[in-house]
């Protein structure tokens, strides 16, 4: 079963509490503050600087946050169905003020020229369960990057998967869908796959199969199931990735506390910058 298929739909509806408007207050503030970058008078320089990539964008939500921040955004996801939610908030918006989204793979991406910056949060990361896989997003990452251009990115670790989330089941129940997920945690390879099972409202149909109910008409629901599997990961092996992929790291820290990185962090958030290519002057 492919993950975000049919979760798609319902995505946005259970992620209402993500923090995505304080995430794009901090990647806006760590781009302005560790920007190096030599940008030209040239003006198709300029729009390759400030364009920014949404890798593992999803629907959409904190791709359109930093276009509201003045950002040309791009987002790469490899759900179809996650991005007909987002195109479906690009209708009825002028050409210019449209996002572009690409449906690939953040380990195979192609795009038509550099970018000023990268962005990769809430868990894309951890999709990646081969290292391989990751050093390869690095390496494209680097290789689209601008020059001195910055990757921003945060990964869950093995101490969140294995001493929060491992193992456990979660569910959450709302009018218009429900959902039931279930993790199972393997240490040995700091695996950890969920059985995620969605109830979707549908239509409303008679009780006692359209004989009738003194209560009224009873919610109709369709039955989903997905399997995500993510990988947790120790921030030394992050670190070790950036360095042999040709970014160079800037700052780490702590995605909760924004202290240091510690054996007891569970989201580590990342800034690396682009390395290898000659300033443009």
């Amino acid at each position: 079963m492919d993950s975000y298929s049919d979760f798609a739909y319902v995505y946005e509806m259970f992620m209402d509490n993500v923090p995505y408007s304080e995430w794009a207050k901090r990647i806006r503030k760590l781009l302005e503050q560790y920007d190096e970058r030599i940008i030209p008078e040239d003006s198709a320089l300029k729009a390759e600087a400030s364009l920014l990539v949404d890798l593992g964008c999803g629907t959409g939500t904190l791709t359109r946050l930093l276009k509201e921040y003045g950002y040309d955004c791009i987002g790469i996801d490899s759900s179809e169905q996650m991005l007909e939610v987002a195109l479906g908030h690009e209708d009825g918006k002028a050409d210019e003020d449209r996002i572009l989204y690409l449906n690939q793979d953040m380990r195979e991406f192609e795009l038509y020229s550099t970018a000023g910056a990268f962005v990769c949060v809430c868990d894309s990361l951890n999709y990646l369960t081969d290292p391989a896989d990751v050093l390869k997003t690095f390496h494209l990452v680097n290789n689209y990057l601008y020059p001195k251009g910055l990757f921003v990115f945060d990964f869950n670790t093995v101490r969140y998967y294995r001493d929060e989330l491992g193992n456990t089941v979660i569910a959450e129940n709302r009018p218009e869908a429900s959902f039931i997920w279930e993790n199972y945690y393997d240490d040995e390879d700091h695996i950890n796959e969920y059985d995620l099972t969605i109830y979707r409202r549908v239509d409303t149909g008679s009780a006692n199969n359209g004989e009738g109910n003194e209560d009224g008409p009873r919610a109709l629901y369709e039955r989903f199931e997905e399997t995500h599997v993510q990988k947790g990961y120790y921030p030394e092996e992050i670190f070790k990735l950036i360095e042999e992929s040709g970014l160079k790291l800037v700052k780490a820290f702590d995605s909760d506390t924004e202290g240091e990185v510690t054996d007891g962090s569970l989201r580590v958030c990342v800034v690396a910058r682009e390395s290898g290519k000659e300033d443009i002057h």
